[in-house]
């Protein structure tokens, strides 16, 4: 054979070669339709999970399973809200998708699906070890050209898994912020229940009730010469009706809890905060605190009365247990925890007595007459004549009628 023909054979055999190398390449970036839509995550036990990881570095939110639920591990192991978790799980686990897009690690930058990029990123774990083996996960990356679905690649110890980008047409909003795994809400009592509120600071203290026919509050031995400014009270007496706090952490030894706020419902509960002020490193302004538990004040036994008992004496005795239990289970909870709360709500705990007067006003003057006012008797009362008065000279003399005329 010829040195022409060799070198055109050589040139045809090139030219496959990047002809193929085009095509693979094409291959990988080309949707392939499913026939329907599958779980992107298929296989995963949820009972199996031992951990969860959100978001990545600075961002990262870990819940780790103890007993039959969660606890936050990056808020130093407060109780995570269950019902999120749950919610977390099922979001993951109900992705589908439609259409294979790429398995070229090269490809997932430009899709944002790799984790430093991706708007979501969850794993799941067998374990709370870090270095463990991810059971599965599942990054969340931009929206397609067109609208019409999201780029997703599920996370797997196997790398072939791993590296495939699909296209998923409804992804669910998943939550990364820590606190939307915790239960924010401390206390919500009802206004109906509450009995009486009691203030504590270093000034003094006071207590504010509520009016016996009415919903207004009254303050307990208020000053005579002072009003009690309604609306400012009202927002003190019914502070616990939604106590919700921005932030959580395990209770420091060196915090002082120099105020109180005390407040009495009618079934014998009673909710003790203990208040504090702490400027944090590397912040402006001060933050409030709060430590509570609850007692239930009302130690008469429950005990078993006639052997026949009216349906309305056993549910008095069922409420009355069930506020005891609910009081102890309160303070178990959060006895070894201090939450950080709202300004606005902080105020309301806080408020000093004079920010609840103000100055009466003057009632106005009568000009009623008084029916037991005593009226002076003018027609019997003696002339009184001063002996000493002289008779003006310009005063007429009186004429007697009768007398005679003398000539």
């Amino acid at each position: 054979m010829s040195n022409k023909k060799l070198t055109i054979l050589a040139v045809v055999a090139c030219v496959m070669v990047l002809w193929a190398m085009v095509q693979s390449r094409l291959a990988n970036r080309r949707p392939t339709q499913t026939d329907e839509p599958a779980y992107l995550i298929q296989g995963l036990d949820p009972a199996s999970i031992g951990a969860i990881v959100l978001g990545e570095e600075e961002e990262t939110v870990a819940l780790r399973r103890q007993g039959n639920g969660f606890v936050v591990e990056t808020k130093d192991g407060y109780p995570a809200k269950t019902s999120e978790v749950n919610s977390l799980i099922s979001k993951c686990l109900e992705i589908k998708f439609t259409e294979f897009i790429t398995e070229d690690p090269k490809n997932h930058e430009d899709l944002e699906v790799t984790e430093d990029k991706a708007r979501t990123v969850v794993k799941f774990f067998k374990t709370a070890d870090p270095n463990s083996a991810v059971l599965a996960g599942v990054v969340v990356g931009k929206t397609e050209e067109l609208g019409q679905g999201t780029y997703v690649r599920q996370l797997s110890s196997d790398s072939t898994v791993s590296n495939r980008v699909l296209s998923a047409p409804d992804v669910p909003w998943i939550s990364t912020g820590v606190m939307s795994y915790i239960e924010q809400e401390l206390i919500s009592a009802e206004t109906d229940e509450i009995e009486s509120v009691t203030v504590v600071s270093p000034d003094g203290q006071y207590t504010l009730k509520k009016e016996a026919d009415g919903d207004d509050p009254v303050l307990i031995d208020m000053p005579t010469d002072k009003k009690l400014k309604t609306s400012d009270a009202r927002s003190v007496l019914t502070a616990l009706t939604s106590l919700r706090f921005d932030d959580v952490k395990k209770r420091p030894a060196d915090m002082t809890f120099d105020r109180q706020y005390v407040c009495r419902l009618k079934d014998s509960t009673e909710y003790t905060l203990g208040i504090a002020k702490q400027k944090e490193e590397d912040e402006e302004g001060e933050k409030t605190y709060i430590a509570c538990d609850a007692n239930f004040t009302d130690t008469t036994p429950v005990t078993k009365g006639s052997d026949v008992e009216s349906e309305e004496e056993l549910k008095a005795k069922e409420a009355k247990l069930l506020a005891r239990d609910e009081a102890n289970s309160f303070t178990a909870k959060h006895k070894a925890w201090v939450y950080e709360i709202p300004s606005y709500k902080a105020n309301n705990l806080t408020k000093e007595l004079a920010d609840l007067l103000e100055d009466a006003e003057p009632e106005p003057e009568s000009d009623a007459v008084d029916p037991n006012a005593v009226v002076p008797d003018l027609i019997n009362a003696p002339l009184s004549i001063d002996p000493n008065a002289v008779a003006p000279d310009s005063a007429p003399s009186s004429v007697d009628p009768n007398a005679a005329e003398t000539e």
